[in-house]
């Protein structure tokens, strides 16, 4: 499961990670930089429209068009597994007509004993926006207001993830941008081995709601992490 994770990155960092969107790179969009996002909030996501690639804001927690009632009412499916994404009614009309890709500079999980779990902040090791896969819905609410939503496709941790959680983000390689965003990747493309990955030690507070998203303090390292020269917060730069 991924339940926090953070997008920093500049305006021209995340046109050249789009490869490109359709909106010319000048003048610069102010891209607030988030480190500690929590599910219900907005977030960037990558899509393909008629135009090309287009950067939009969506709703962490995939809302499904059928659902009735307002959405606090429903539980915020912030991720979707990749071993029923194409079967499960929840998801599978997104996986076939609405998938995005979220870039991340980074995501947190936690590992120990169920009351006493240590988070650890993971990211690409060159410290590259990470590819998430992903899949969004629209919705309108009970004012007839649109709300797009998104989740993240999780697979089964890898070797390297393995040590600190059982899960972990489907990532993409740029390689594979294209067919993901049109439709034609299958789950292949989300089993891929993902980017060289780094982490470190993180402040507990991570997980606290009242710990504000644009802090970057709340994905810095601390205690012996805080001296690695590797485990700095990413700056963040191209994928792989």
């Amino acid at each position: 499961m991924c339940g926090r994770f953070s997008q920093a990155y500049t305006w021209g960092e995340i046109y050249a990670f789009s490869q490109p969107l359709t909106e010319p790179v000048s003048p610069a969009r102010n891209l607030q930089a988030r480190y500690n996002i929590a599910a219900t909030t907005t977030i960037d996501i990558l899509v393909k429209t008629d135009a090309g690639r287009e950067l939009w804001k969506a709703r962490w927690g995939l809302i499904p068009p059928w659902h009735k009632g307002t959405a606090k009412q429903i539980k915020p499916h912030i991720n979707s597994r990749v071993e029923g994404i194409d079967t499960n009614s929840l998801f599978k009309r997104a996986y076939v007509k609405n998938r995005c890709i979220i870039p991340a500079s980074g995501f947190c999980e936690w590992r120990g004993e169920e009351k006493n779990k240590t988070p650890h902040f993971i990211s690409a090791k060159e410290g590259a926006i990470l590819a998430f896969a992903g899949i969004w819905e629209r919705w309108r609410d009970e004012n007839g207001e649109e709300i797009i939503s998104a989740s993240i496709i999780t697979r089964d941790a890898n070797d390297w993830m393995s040590k600190i959680h059982t899960r972990m983000p489907a990532m993409l390689h740029p390689d594979d941008f294209e067919a993901w965003l049109d439709g034609s990747a299958g789950k292949g493309a989300l089993l891929r081995p993902p980017p060289e990955l780094q982490e470190w030690i993180v402040d507990r507070r991570m997980n606290k709601s009242g710990a504000g998203d644009d802090d970057p303090t709340t994905a810095a390292p601390i205690g012996p992490e805080a001296a690695a020269p590797s485990a700095s917060p990413p700056m963040q730069g191209t994928l792989f």
